[in-house]
């Protein structure tokens, strides 16, 4: 992977991003600490891959067990949600 400063970026970038659609990746640095990578779009087209690949550097964890699936929602009758309100309090419930 090549690294390039902010500067050079700035004034090679017809070049660099030449070599990035070859297929090559681009670590922009910053006073020496990295801040961006510059990657071919097609590298990681596919989510399972990107995710993978994410995954892999720790920045995503899989869940451990699948999401619980949400109850059917309740079926409140006729009129809105206050009205279902007044009706129970003035009933007691």
């Amino acid at each position: 992977m090549k690294t390039a400063t902010i500067t050079e970026l700035k004034n090679q970038l017809s070049s660099i991003i030449d070599r990035v659609r070859s297929g090559e990746s681009v670590l922009v640095t910053d006073r020496g600490q990295p801040v961006a990578r510059i990657e071919p779009v097609g590298a990681d087209a596919d989510d399972d891959a990107r995710l993978a690949r994410l995954e892999r550097t720790g920045v995503v964890r899989k869940p451990s067990t699948a999401a619980p699936r949400l109850a059917d929602p309740i079926s409140i009758g006729k009129g809105s949600a206050v009205d279902v309100l007044l009706d129970e309090r003035r009933s007691g419930r």
